[in-house]
């Protein structure tokens, strides 16, 4: 029995498109309807037709608006939210400096929770409806993180960070306390209400050889986890993995001889690789996860997408809060798209939003739950106004084409081109105190 019946006009993917005229690779209905049943879950969607709306439901009319799947954001730091703009020079520094100061707060339960509360409404504004989150390396943060998306009810991936080594003591487990903190809140909370636990050794350079090991028996333990790490992101860190392991020719090398490198590992930002390691993320079946706005604010460096497709190697685009600077998908695929022109590459915007919702979602994993509009999976939406911004009415005038909103939306869009947020069918953006 249906619960709630949404009107819109309606987008969705079947496949990644091959470019802004593939209409083959997605849906668009202009006057759409979405029947969602008590499990929150998708009952029917397809043209609005008023005789399939159960006598008692009211129906959510957002036209002309139009609606996606929930946005997906597969690399995002929960516990640096007030870490977000802050300045240094480049990674190393701001690790120093600013974030792992920030992370130790997170011993204390009462601000992991008070975080987590400002963290998931925060996603709900900008029209994310799940995410892949690196907590800190203590219990409690994870504890928090996943107890709060339990409450909204939202698919949420992330675990606790793991580093025994160049952090400060305060941040530092060990290998076996790494190991046994992970197993038992994997036991904890994998797969209660929606929540996904993610193996999550920060990177080579605070890890240990001993930790990368236990990493790996974790893996082998829960072959079904993801995993998610940092690789190649920044020069200078690319030099002290070299200098903590000496033997490994490239950084990628090390997490592949450690068992890490599978299609179930998610590997952060992914810019500078030699040849081979491109070879070896494409055998491997490894997501590389673009952090457009992270790697501009701490000048990283540019990923190439085109470069990654020619290699036949999956992608991925993410946030990376706090060294990102916005929690919006669509303003980090804005600049994600500017990092492309700035290859010599193109991203047309259907592909951007491909990106956003069933890209992301088979980054993760998770499409047979996510990412699409269709019968079966959740119904986890977006609600997006391209007329929310008077200068954006004024541009809307002169739309003709889907996909002219759609780059609109992407270059000019942010939370406030939010109209509503569902989780599970639940509306939860005007829910919020804003």
């Amino acid at each position: 029995m249906s619960s709630r019946a949404i009107r819109g006009r309606l987008l969705s993917f079947r496949q990644r498109p091959a470019g802004r005229d593939d209409i083959g690779a997605y849906s668009y209905v202009e006057d759409g309807l979405i029947l969602v049943d008590a499990d929150g879950r998708i009952a029917f969607s397809g043209t609005y037709d008023a005789s399939k709306i159960p006598a008692g439901v009211a129906v959510d009319d957002h036209r002309p608006n139009l609606i996606c799947a929930g946005f997906i954001d597969p690399h995002i730091h929960f516990v640096q939210m007030q870490v977000v703009g802050s300045y240094a020079a480049n990674l190393l520094e701001w690790l120093n400096s600013y974030t792992f100061i920030e992370e130790q707060r997170f011993s204390d339960p009462e601000h992991g929770s008070r975080i987590a509360s400002a963290f998931f409404d925060e996603l709900i504004r900008q029209g994310t409806t799940t995410a892949s989150a690196f907590c800190s390396v203590h219990p409690e943060s994870v504890d928090a993180y996943f107890a709060e998306a339990m409450k909204r009810n939202m698919a949420m991936a992330g675990g606790k960070v793991m580093m025994d080594r160049e952090c400060p003591e305060e941040l530092r487990d060990s290998a076996e306390r790494g190991y046994e903190e992970s197993s038992d809140l994997i036991a904890k909370w994998h797969g209660k209400g929606r929540n996904s636990y993610v193996i999550s050794p920060r990177f080579a350079i605070t890890s240990s050889p001993a930790q990368l090991a236990v990493t790996r028996v974790l893996r082998d333990e829960h072959p079904d986890l993801l995993l998610q790490t940092h690789v190649n992101e920044n020069r200078d860190e690319i030099k002290k993995a070299g200098e903590l392991y000496p033997d490994y020719p490239t950084y990628l090398g090390i997490y592949a001889d450690y068992g890490l490198l599978g299609p179930k590992s998610l590997m952060g930002h992914s810019i500078h690789y030699k040849p081979h390691e491109l070879d070896m993320m494409r055998e491997s079946g490894a997501v590389a996860v673009s952090c457009p706005t992270s790697n501009l604010f701490l000048g990283s460096g540019l990923y190439d997408l085109a470069q990654a497709d020619r290699n036949g190697i999956r992608s991925a685009v993410a946030t990376d809060i706090g060294g990102g600077t916005s929690y919006s998908m669509l303003r980090t695929m804005d600049e994600f798209y500017k990092v492309q022109q700035l290859k010599g590459g193109r991203l047309d915007p259907v592909s951007s939003f491909w990106f956003l919702t069933a890209g992301n979602a088979e980054a993760l994993g998770m499409e047979a739950d996510i990412g699409r509009i269709e019968a079966g999976k959740f119904a986890d939406l977006v609600v997006l106004d391209a007329r929310a911004v008077p200068s954006m009415a004024i541009k809307m005038e002169r739309v003709e084409r889907l996909e002219e909103e759609l780059f609109m939306l992407q270059t000019l869009g942010d939370d406030r081109c939010i109209a509503e947020t569902y989780v599970a069918g639940v509306p939860m953006k005007s829910a919020l105190s804003l």
